[in-house]
């Protein structure tokens, strides 16, 4: 959807064209998956797929919403966010609680947040493991600054937002989704360390594309099973700490030190460690391939990244598995693995330029083939954070 489009479509809604239009957008995480959580380091990328948001400022206090895609609406008082309701006084849609509880974070910051009309529309597949509700976060963050004027950098945006979706939501997850929808650089990875917060732009490879196939599973990550692998990690931490009283998370050992201390880690939390600690070391790896702009190193890396997550982690599902494997007979592809929490959702394959479009027809043939089931595959590129598109 272009601008013109969203105007469009705002006037339709409220009969006057919006002054505020903003985008955030999705993000795809090239290696480092689970390790957010184990203060480690990670390696995500900004989409060209986003959150649109199309909006005026209003006198009150009052938040009117319209979800294009969805086709529901609602409205709340900012007066009134901590008891998480419409102002009829029935519980917000779920969909409605990242808006507010991003409202709810800004102002426990001590940031201004006024009354809007907006309407929200989005090109990223919601549940797809590409980050959607951290767009939308970011993209509200981004048009509350643009309206009230205030001055915050984009990595406090990232970590104000996360709080929204840890405390008011109410969904455990790390920095990384946030961070890299506000943060994102085009045609660039950004390398993020969860524990420090120091970050730098790394630039992909040169002549290749980023393509996602959506395997069509909706995720099932339950909160149960994301919660068993933390508690793993965690239970891991506390036999190492044993031998390295010291450490504080899985960022703290190196593999060399989890090799000889292995056998005395049951064996759920040493195989959830084993995956966190060598996945922390790739990504290093995958750095320094990225700064000499060796892509089959980085593309050896992914497959790699796969086969622990499927592995050690178990959260990959066959599917995900067929898409990964079809790719190693696929001309032109670099690497691929799963991308996101897993249990569905997505695959990223790094692919050189020439062949993307052949790739996409051959990856699409080869699942139909042994599936029976048609999957969508989307060709795209690194691109820049969130931003303002008017006003």
């Amino acid at each position: 959807m272009n601008r013109d489009d969203l105007e469009s479509l705002f006037r339709q809604k409220f009969h006057h064209d919006p002054e505020v239009i903003v985008q955030a957008p999705g993000r795809v995480n090239l290696l480092g998956e689970h390790v957010d959580y184990n203060e480690g380091i990670v390696l995500p990328a900004a989409i060209n797929r986003s959150v649109y948001i199309a909006s005026n400022p209003q006198e009150d206090d009052l938040v009117t919403l319209y979800a294009i895609d969805l086709d529901d609406s609602t409205s709340f008082c900012l007066s009134t966010l901590e008891e998480k309701i419409n102002i009829e006084g029935n519980p917000l849609p779920n969909w409605a609680l990242y808006p507010a509880g991003v409202a709810w974070a800004l102002k426990k910051s001590g940031l201004s947040v006024s009354g809007i009309k907006a309407i929200i529309t989005s090109n990223i597949p919601i549940g797809a493991g590409l980050s959607s509700s951290a767009a939308l976060e970011i993209a509200f963050a981004t048009l509350w600054q643009a309206i009230e004027r205030w001055d915050l950098d984009r990595l406090s945006m990232a970590r104000i937002c996360q709080k929204a979706e840890n405390d008011y939501v109410g969904l455990s997850c790390g920095l990384m989704d946030q961070f890299a929808s506000a943060c994102g650089v085009e045609g660039h990875a950004l390398y993020l360390d969860i524990r420090s917060l120091d970050w730098e732009a790394a630039p992909l490879p040169k002549g290749t594309a980023l393509i996602i196939a959506d395997s069509g599973q909706r995720r099932a990550l339950t909160n149960s099973a994301y919660n068993d692998r933390r508690a793993s990690c965690e239970e891991a931490v506390k036999h190492l700490q044993e031998f390295f009283p010291n450490i504080q998370s899985l960022r703290d050992v190196s593999s060399t030190e989890f090799a000889a201390l292995s056998a005395f880690i049951p064996e759920i939390p040493r195989k959830r460690a084993e995956h966190i600690i060598k996945e922390i070391a790739r990504v290093e790896s995958a750095l320094s391939a990225l700064q000499r702009n060796d892509k089959q190193a980085f593309g050896a890396l992914m497959y790699s990244g796969h086969n622990s997550l499927r592995d050690l982690y178990e959260v990959s599902t066959p599917e995900l598995d067929l898409l990964v494997g079809l790719t190693r007979k696929i001309p032109g592809c670099i690497g691929a693995r799963l991308t996101g929490a897993g249990f569905g959702g997505c695959t990223i394959n790094l692919v050189e330029e020439q062949y993307a479009e052949e790739f996409i027809k051959d990856l699409k043939a080869a699942y139909k083939k042994e599936t029976g089931s048609e999957i969508q595959v989307y060709l795209c590129k690194a691109n820049q954070g969130a931003s303002v598109l008017k006003g």
